[in-house]
């Protein structure tokens, strides 16, 4: 029992550390090569638990012989962009101006019913709306409306728009991030001014507190009965 329980937590660090290798892509996102090695690495990590008088030391051999086949195919699918294609395959349009592709979805085996499945999951129930949808190497479906289809932007409207931050939470569960206090610009001298009318002197008092793109201070104290956190806009 000690041993498999080893085996496993050396395993488990392995294939952790190989797939944070790999990169940051979502599973949803991945290519069919990166698919298939998280296939493989996760068989081989598999064995050596599921028998033990199998080698841990080839186990991990060929999981970092696949885990070095992903980055030496990833670093050459950048370079070469036949080779990319050739990996991961290439993008497919099937409907280009507003007009149906029909040998590209003959080819991709895809038939009108599937096509319009699809664009009803991306908000375009109507065929006549969309003026260019394309399965992309990844197999997800783009859509783009026809210009009159689209939503109504400020910038169509003719208004300037101020300058936006990117939301960050700058304290959870009486915790501060200090990074994220320092991306939005501010020091604790400031948050503490902010939260002191509240009555705050301590960040354990916040169950969390996030600054909005327009650099306005939302926080969540928690309350008495534990039941509702009400927000305080600063």
């Amino acid at each position: 029992m000690t041993i498999i329980l080893i085996r496993t937590g050396i395993l488990y660090l392995m294939v952790l550390f190989a797939i944070r290798i790999m990169g940051k892509s979502e599973l949803s996102k991945l290519s069919p090569f990166q698919m298939v090695i998280l296939f493989m690495i996760a068989e081989l990590a598999s064995l050596p638990i599921e028998d033990t008088n199998l080698s841990l030391i080839n186990g991990t051999i060929a999981i970092f012989t696949l885990l070095f086949l992903q980055v030496t195919i990833s670093y050459l699918s950048l370079k070469c962009e036949w080779f990319k294609n050739f990996i991961n395959g290439r993008p497919s349009i099937l409907i280009e101006d507003g007009a149906i592709n029909e040998l590209e979805l003959k080819r991709l085996r895809i038939n009108i019913n599937d096509l319009t499945e699809q664009l009803r999951l991306k908000n375009s129930p109507s065929l006549s709306d969309v003026a260019y949808a394309v399965i992309e190497s990844n197999g997800d479906l783009s859509v783009i409306p026809k210009p009159d289809k689209r939503p109504l932007t400020p910038s169509d409207m003719g208004i300037v728009k101020p300058k936006e931050i990117m939301p960050l939470v700058l304290i959870c569960d009486g915790f501060l991030y200090k990074s994220n206090l320092n991306k939005v610009g501010w020091d604790e001298d400031y948050l503490k001014s902010l939260l002191l009318p509240m009555k705050i002197v301590s960040y354990k008092e916040v169950l969390m507190a996030f600054c909005d793109e327009q650099k306005q201070l939302h926080v969540y104290q928690p309350s008495k009965d534990g039941k509702i956190s009400v927000e305080v806009i600063i």
